[in-house]
């Protein structure tokens, strides 16, 4: 008998979606069967783009999704890599392995699709010609209109116009973008290599969602609008309830919302295509007539619905079975295949199916055993047959009738091939461009994330309907709090080598050395000798220790060595790169990281460590400083590489007597906007500082915790939205004779050469006459801006704010950063005026 299989790129989003869920996979109420029943009958599909994570309009999603009961998508052009993160010290690609799992769980709440571009979130951008700079218009251009050729929606939504009202150069390029992927989606001459895997497609409308928020507020009435504040007696929610949960997600912005109630009302603009006069799919036969042929699947549908007994879904499997066959002879190649994937879960549903494939192991290596326990369960009196069972290459033929609410349990034992590729995120595969990712492939292009590492395939008959359904294979485990979690199996290699510290700091002229500690940790037993330790720098490769006792999987040993800065030369910035060799020459340099967040599933990603080398020319004034962490950063490395004792504060440390014995007090990146402790503090910090201390803050996004008007300086200012996001802008000396320019390290334009991302980022505006301004940069075609560092005197001591971004130039070792850092903490420490 012919079996149907859960493939393809319906199929594989639906997969990836159930794989980024941390828990037990989801069974289904029977209010959700029939959500789901009232969705079959629906063929429409909306396609919403935007370019960052939290950019999406959740209300709508959840109406279009849960109301209109249409297809509907997300296509955020980036995963918002370049953003701040509220949560941790993750920045660059791991914050965007956060937001990446935030979206989807969004998703998983408001019923939508989610999908990506290539394109890199590189940080704020002022304008789109910036944009189209990094991340190379023509591939992220080519991946909106892969995403519409694949998903085929009859009607695309921009979040953004054109126009710049946005106020972001991201946002205003996804809406450019949007607007030319309408046009070429639909020319086969564009994109031809694309259409061994899609067809040309051509939407029905382009429609701008226009909003009121901050100070812009798009919205007419003669705009055409709808209303989304619904209630949904199915899921005993509003639209606007679910929207905040799914909103919400986004937790390392900080955007947990309150759920709304009541009407609500979004607005539209046309921007190609027609008009829309009563709904936005206007014109487009969003139900079964858009089928030939599909008359008998539209009465046996009602069929369904009308059977259906929320207290016996199980007596509807055989409809559904006869309505899986009907749409199974359809011609229409598309909507067949996105509507039998929907029949095989509420076929699936409706049966109480227990399906899991699971491990005990959270990794394994290539060339290793592995054992996946295979568990079914027949919840509800249907008849179900299991056949054929494969997972890694074994087949099993169960051949058996499975009885009523009976588990049944198989162990699969595998070796794992030894050409297995490690477990990577697809996108991370291969070294970036400037501003986009490097994917080859054209058919993971939009994806979310990788297909599992193994699946599980297990052929059914359910009431004489063979069906084949693939299992993702989980790590499973019972946390004595949490309970039952589950998260996706890795595939790692035998061996990890971590470096540390990431900045080896040595100064110009002065010969010296520094330990660089080496940890090898092994995912497989490791013989004695069986590794020799090595590094290079310069070309230059050196072996500097052998493994000489043997090492268990899971076990650790660590290599100490001493690197000198003599064979460097004054000023040199160098990467020095830490490997293991075995006996074949095989070279083991990859690291781990594990991003763990309790809202998300454990993320991992492997890359190349290093140790970025400095030997630059940087002096220091002072010794001891106290650091408030903020939001999380990671400066404190840093400055203990600088040679600073660094001792790290609480609010119950923030008392004149300890404060006193600090050279300087440094708050971390967004302290005041999420610890209220420091307001309550402001007159202790105030009292250091006129007593002779140094009290520098880094930015924050404003001067508000919650409701409140932060205390931060002892004078007023305010904290503005300004930034400079040209990291190579020119950085002009209004006070060239200012001690933060000379003492103890002589500033010069050289110190900006060679940041990262942006030169800074909420500069301070408003001034009380107290500040002194000493810098002053701007962006192309715009006026120069003072706010990036501001001083003042108060007593015998001093203030700083600065919005430059020390927070990403420390850690990407750009030595100026280091030097002009060591001038404002010296600030104190020599008469400066």
């Amino acid at each position: 008998m012919k079996k149907i299989l859960l493939t393809s790129f319906v199929a594989l989003q639906l997969l990836c979606t159930a794989l980024s869920y941390g828990q037990a996979p989801a069974s289904w109420s029977s209010a959700e069967i029939l959500q789901q029943l009232n969705k079959f009958k629906v063929l429409g599909s909306v396609l919403y783009i935007a370019a960052h994570p939290d950019d999406e309009n959740t209300r709508l999603l959840t109406y279009l999704s849960r109301e209109m009961n249409y297809r509907t998508g997300y296509l955020s052009l980036t995963r918002g890599d370049g953003g701040q993160n509220l949560i941790g010290d993750e920045q660059g690609i791991e914050l965007g392995l956060i937001r990446t799992q935030e979206l989807l769980a969004a998703r998983r709440v408001d019923g939508a699709e989610q999908f990506f571009t290539r394109a890199y979130d590189f940080g704020f951008s002022k304008n789109p010609e910036e944009t189209f700079r990094f991340w190379d218009k023509d591939k992220v251009l080519a991946d909106v209109v892969y995403v519409i050729r694949k998903f085929r929606p009859d009607v695309i939504i921009t979040r953004f116009p054109t126009t710049g009202e946005g106020g972001h150069g991201h946002h205003t390029a996804s809406a450019i973008l949007a607007g030319e992927a309408f046009e070429l989606a639909g020319d086969p001459t564009k994109y031809p290599e694309q259409l061994k895997y899609v067809q040309p497609w051509k939407p029905k409308r382009l429609l701008w969602n226009t909003f009121n928020f901050g100070s812009a507020n798009t919205i007419s009435e003669d705009q055409f609008k709808i209303e989304v504040g619904q209630f949904n007696p199915l899921l005993g929610k509003s639209y606007g309830e679910i929207a905040a949960e799914s909103r919400s997600q986004h937790k390392s912005q900080g955007f947990g919302v309150p759920r709304s109630r009541g009407e609500a009302f979004e607005y539209f603009r046309l921007i190609k295509g027609t008009a829309p006069a009563t709904s936005l799919t206007d014109g487009v036969a969003t139900d079964w007539s858009r089928v030939p042929g599909s008359n008998q699947v539209v009465l046996q549908t009602e069929t369904v619905i009308r059977n259906f007994n929320p207290g016996k879904p199980s007596a509807s499997v055989p409809d559904l079975v006869e309505l899986y066959k009907m749409v199974q002879a359809l011609q229409d190649p598309f909507w067949k295949e996105v509507k039998l994937a929907e029949l095989r879960q509420l076929i699936a549903a409706s049966a109480a199916l227990w399906l899991d494939a699971t491990t005990s192991q959270p990794s394994v290596v290539p060339g290793a055993p592995l054992t996946i326990n295979l568990a079914l369960n027949k919840r509800l009196s249907t008849a179900v047959k299991a056949g054929k069972i494969s997972v890694g290459g074994r087949d099993t033929l169960l051949n058996k009738t499975l009885e009523h609410n009976v588990n049944v349990n198989l162990p699969f034992n595998i070796t794992v091939p030894a050409d297995r590729e490690t477990t990577q995120p697809y996108w991370l595969k291969r070294p970036m461009g400037a501003g986009y990712f490097d994917v080859r492939e054209q058919q993971l292009i939009g994806l979310p994330q990788n297909g599992t590492a193994f699946k599980a395939t297990v052929e059914l008959e359910i009431a004489g309907l063979p069906l084949t359904y693939q299992l993702p294979v989980m790590y499973k485990y019972t946390d004595p709090v949490k309970g039952e979690i589950y998260q996706p199996l890795q595939v790692v290699p035998p061996a990890l080598v971590k470096t540390n510290p990431d900045v080896l700091l040595f100064r110009k002229g002065v010969a010296s050395s520094a330990m660089v500690e080496v940890e090898l940790t092994a995912d497989a037993d490791i013989a004695a000798g069986a590794l020799k330790m090595n590094h290079t720098i310069n070309g230059i490769t050196q072996q500097f220790a052998a493994l000489e006792k043997p090492l268990s999987k899971g076990m650790s040993a660590s290599f100490p060595f001493n690197f000198s800065n003599t064979s460097l030369k004054n000023g040199d910035v160098s990467s020095l790169k830490v490997f293991a060799s075995n006996a074949k020459g095989e070279r083991m340099d990859q690291d781990e990281v594990q991003i763990q967040y309790d809202h998300i599933p454990v993320q991992h990603y492997f890359y190349t460590d290093s140790v970025k080398v400095l030997n630059i020319d940087l002096k220091t004034a002072g010794k001891k400083i106290g650091y408030i962490p903020g939001a999380g950063d990671k400066v404190v490395p840093a400055l203990r590489q600088m040679g600073y004792e660094v001792v790290l504060l609480k609010e119950e440390d923030l008392q004149p007597a300890l404060l006193r014995s600090f050279d300087a007090v440094i708050t971390g990146v967004r302290a005041h906007n999420v610890h209220a402790f420091l307001s309550n503090r402001y007159e202790a910090l105030m009292d250091y500082v006129k007593e002779g201390g140094n009290l520098i803050v880094q930015y924050n996004t404003n001067n508000q915790i919650g409701p409140v008007r932060a205390k931060i300086g002892p004078y007023p200012f305010a904290i503005t939205r300004n930034r400079v996001t040209d990291e190579t802008a020119t950085v002009n000396f209004l006070k060239k004779e200012h001690p933060v320019l000379n003492y103890p390290n002589a500033i010069t334009s050289a110190d900006f050469e060679g940041w990262v991302q942006e030169r800074g980022i909420y500069f301070a505006d408003q001034l009380a006459p107290e500040y002194e301004t000493v810098l002053s940069m701007k962006d192309p075609g715009e006026n120069e801006q003072k706010g990036s560092l501001i001083i003042a005197r108060h007593g015998k001591g001093t203030f700083v704010y600065t919005g430059l971004v020390f927070f990403r130039q420390l850690p990407a070792g750009v030595p100026g950063a280091y030097r002009l850092l060591a001038n404002i903490i010296a600030l104190n420490q020599k008469k400066p005026f």
